[in-house]
Order: C-alpha cells, then sequence, then structure tokens
C-alpha cells in the first residue's frame, strides 16, 4: 500500500532530479519552478515550494542528495593513507573520489555541470558550498596537502587552492557535457580523466613561486 508519506517522497525525488537536470544544463537562475514541476511531473505548480522552500534550499538539498557518497568515497581513501603519504597522494583524494562517484552514476550525469552552475552564481554559491566544501574528510585532504608544501606563502596557497577548486569543478562539467552529447573526450574514462587531473594539480601546486618585487603589493 502506498501511504501518503510514500508519495510525498517520490514527489521530492523527482523534482531533485528534474532541478538537478535543468539547473546543470541552462543555468540556475534562468529556471523557474514551473519548469521544475512540470519536469518532475507534477500537476501543481507550487510542489517545489511546498517541498523545498526557497532556491537555496532546493540548491542546498541536490548538494546533499551526492554529497553524503562523495564523502564516504574519500573517507575510504584517507583510510588507505600510510603515514608516508606524498603530495600527490593527497591531491589523489582530492580528485578520485568525485570522478568514482560521477563513474558510477553513468551517462547523462548531472551533478558535475549542476556544480559549476551553482559555484559560479554568487547569490547560491554558499548554499553549495556549505554541504560540498566543508566534509571532514575533504578538510583532513586539504590540510594533508598543505603539510606537503610548508614553504608556500599563504596567499600563494589560497590562490592555488582557489585554481584548484576551479579546476577541479569545471573540467569535470565539461566531461559530463561532452559525454552526455555524445562529444569526444581526451581521455577514455573518468579513472583515466582523474589521473590527467592529479597530473594537472600536483603540477600546479609544485610551480615556482616568482619572488615579488618591493613594493608590488601596493601596485
Amino acid at each position: 500500500m502506498v501511504t501518503a508519506v510514500d508519495r510525498a517522497f517520490a514527489t521530492r525525488e523527482a523534482i531533485l532530479t528534474a532541478a538537478e537536470r535543468l539547473y546543470a544544463e541552462h543555468g540556475v537562475l534562468a529556471v523557474s519552478n514551473r519548469q521544475i514541476s512540470e519536469a518532475a511531473g507534477q500537476g501543481n505548480n507550487t510542489a517545489v515550494g511546498y517541498h523545498f522552500g526557497t532556491r537555496a534550499d532546493l540548491v542546498r538539498a541536490i548538494a546533499r542528495r551526492h554529497s553524503a557518497a562523495v564523502e564516504e568515497l574519500r573517507a575510504r581513501m584517507l583510510a588507505d593513507l600510510g603515514d608516508g603519504a606524498d603530495l600527490r597522494d593527497w591531491v589523489r583524494c582530492l580528485v578520485h573520489p568525485s570522478t568514482e562517484y560521477l563513474a558510477r552514476a553513468g551517462t547523462p550525469s548531472w551533478f558535475a555541470r549542476f556544480t559549476a552552475q551553482v559555484m559560479t552564481e554568487p547569490s547560491l554559491r554558499s548554499a553549495v558550498a556549505v554541504e560540498t566544501l566543508s566534509s571532514p574528510a575533504l578538510a583532513r585532504t586539504v590540510e594533508g596537502l598543505s603539510r606537503c608544501l610548508p614553504e608556500l606563502p599563504a596567499d600563494v596557497r589560497a590562490e592555488r587552492n582557489a585554481m584548484t577548486r576551479q579546476l577541479l569543478i569545471h573540467t569535470m562539467a565539461e566531461r559530463e557535457r561532452a559525454l552526455a552529447e555524445g562529444d569526444d573526450t581526451p581521455r577514455a574514462n573518468w579513472r583515466e580523466a582523474a589521473t590527467g587531473l592529479t597530473d594537472a594539480l600536483v603540477g600546479l601546486w609544485l610551480a615556482p613561486v616568482t619572488p615579488r618585487n618591493p613594493g608590488e603589493e601596493q601596485a
């Protein structure tokens, strides 16, 4: 017997799936609640607001839908690290859980593109960042990476953290888009893509730091 609770759960899942796809393909602010309701097969155009509240609440719910699984994969990788873990080991712990999750999702998937869309929208970035960038396993990974490069100045470290985040998010989103649209991709599968990303990020973190000239910081 299907209960009211079962129906509510099914409705919420349908809305989350439809919203993630539409946000990924069209951009978050370009999609209305009415469009999401219609794509989710809901005759009531207020269904999105009823079940999730604001757009930011819906975005958080979509991110939360995936973040626990990625966190679990990262925690497993961290558990296998030995005391001699080097920079590449920590970068792998940063990259591989997300790419493995996307590989398991199959094609088409939308989470990488959804994340890229939201992270470039200032009014909603914090909503998804809370769910995806503040996990304990991710924090431990970033700390381990930082310990491998104690000589990096704090401002360079912050800059390369931002570069790492952008490269990771948008490279995965571009590959996801290419797979969904049947375009060629530089790597044969997500595991190879993760290796390429790891290579690039290790190179980024090990890149030389150009000394500043006196007075350059004020320029």
